[in-house]
């Protein structure tokens, strides 16, 4: 009798235990359907939510044994962080075998940046928790491109925005600022988890935990940092082992919409990527695929600034219009470059107050047949601002619609500058004083300064060229 009874007991005690961790399992699993995630909207902060306090349970050691095996610099780390990542990137089959697909075009440019500044390879597959291998994703605070770079960090790093062109959209050029913010963020923090957390959350937030937790690893200072920070380092060794161990959970990769197969061409003219596309007989689509970072779907190269067009290698091809559309085509459309302005939400939420005071308020009539490009064309301004000032959701506008525009006043002259002094305060960056300043990049500042690591010291004075 007292044997039944403490069997019986015994039995009920491991069924609540599995009702409790099955209760727990269904939350977890539950979670993407729910809250925002990085397979949804492609923000940079936005990773899913998990428990800050998980059953120890539910670790699984197989995969840290699989972590253990992969090849890298990075470390990588199996705790019961990581194990929920990886249950819920596990089950994204679909989405995984995507970026397997487009891993195939993406992952030779990446792995060729990196390696040109001595980054581990495996920081590529933070391209999967950022944008999803996505050269037009856009955060809601506006990170832009596969790297996700602000427009800020993005200048820093030498990305060029104009009214023809954001880089941040450019695989390669995105790719070397991305290894160029690597290298300096791991000569200033020196560990590698470290500096990806910095990638989220900025050197500065990075800085400031560590001396908060008085500790240079990651685990010990997450507690200190942004709430999407610390879920991101997490996020990243899932993916790395997700993308490493698909065939342990049925995932297959799919077909790359990508040629796989490209040629590289350099052209001083304006080259329509529609009229190559119908020269090359190929979709335009799959042409504006590879070129993503062309805003009016128009290459603006000159002599003194070449552009690159990515072409897919066909075996057959008309030579004679294809030369036709790059040396003898004419555009309709005007050249002049115009700067782009910040699209960080959170400056133009800053800057909205200065700019009606700093500028003449000029309202225009739209007239038929006007779009938002030619009214912005005509004012020199971007079509970013005009949807700013004018609270646009969309680019349509409709004849007779007043918009206000603030333009600028170009008869102000400035006193010929040659260089400003800067000095460094406790927790400063490269990226973060290059900010500061129009025109200047981490490249120069290093540049005029002699600096050859991106270290700093409080008290420092530095030259900051001013053109």
């Amino acid at each position: 009798m007292i044997r039944k009874l403490l069997f019986t007991s015994v039995c009920a005690l491991i069924g609540c235990i599995s009702f409790s961790v099955a209760q727990q399992k269904v939350k977890i699993d539950s979670l993407p359907k729910f809250q925002e995630n990085i397979f949804i909207n492609t923000d940079t902060i936005s990773v899913p939510l998990i428990y800050e306090n998980p059953l120890l349970m539910g670790q699984n050691y197989i995969y840290k044994l699989r972590l253990d095996s992969i090849t890298k610099t990075v470390p990588l780390p199996y705790n019961e962080y990581v194990q929920q990542y990886i249950d819920i990137y596990a089950k994204r089959k679909d989405l995984f075998g995507k970026m397997m697909g487009l891993s195939n075009y993406y992952f030779p440019i990446f792995d060729k940046a990196l390696k040109d500044f001595n980054i581990p390879q495996e920081i590529k597959y933070l391209t999967i928790v950022e944008s999803q291998m996505n050269p037009h994703a856009i955060s809601r605070v506006g990170a832009t491109g596969i790297w996700q770079f602000m427009f800020g960090t993005g200048k820093a790093y030498g990305l060029k925005m104009d009214n023809f062109v954001d880089e941040r959209k450019d695989p390669i050029q995105a790719s070397y600022a991305a290894a160029q913010y690597f290298k300096d963020a791991y000569e200033e923090l020196g560990d590698w988890l470290l500096a990806i957390a910095a990638y989220n959350c900025g050197k500065g937030a990075v800085t400031r935990a560590m001396a908060k937790a008085e500790s240079r690893d990651f685990w010990a200072i997450r507690q200190f940092l942004p709430k999407e920070t610390r879920n991101y380092v997490p996020a990243f060794i899932a993916a790395v082992y997700v993308m490493n161990y698909s065939g342990k959970h049925q995932i297959s990769p799919q077909a790359c919409s990508l040629f796989l197969k490209t040629d590289t061409v350099q052209t001083n003219r304006f080259v329509s990527l529609a009229s190559l596309a119908k020269a090359l007989n190929v979709d335009e689509t799959a042409l504006f695929a590879l070129n993503p970072s062309y805003k009016k779907k128009i290459v603006n190269g000159t002599d003194e600034e070449p552009k690159r067009i990515i072409m897919p290698k066909l075996r057959d091809i008309d030579y004679a219009s294809v030369y036709e559309v790059l040396n003898n085509s004419e555009q309709d459309v005007s050249m002049r470059v115009v700067q782009a302005s910040t699209d960080d939400v959170r400056d133009l939420r800053k800057s909205r107050a200065k700019s009606a005071s700093s500028h003449a308020v000029v309202f225009h009539k739209v007239s038929a047949g006007q779009s938002l490009a030619m009214v912005a064309n005509k004012y020199g301004v971007e079509v970013q601002d005009l949807r700013v000032w004018n609270g646009l959701k969309s680019k349509t506008i409709v004849p007779g619609q007043q918009l206000k525009i603030f333009a600028k006043n170009v008869n102000r002259l400035k006193a010929p500058v040659s260089y400003a002094s800067y000095t460094v305060k406790a927790g400063d960056t490269l990226s973060e004083i290059a900010e500061k300043f129009n025109g200047v990049t981490v490249q120069s500042i290093k540049r005029d300064n002699k600096l050859s690591k991106a270290g700093l010291r409080a008290g420092m004075i530095l030259k900051i060229s001013k053109g």
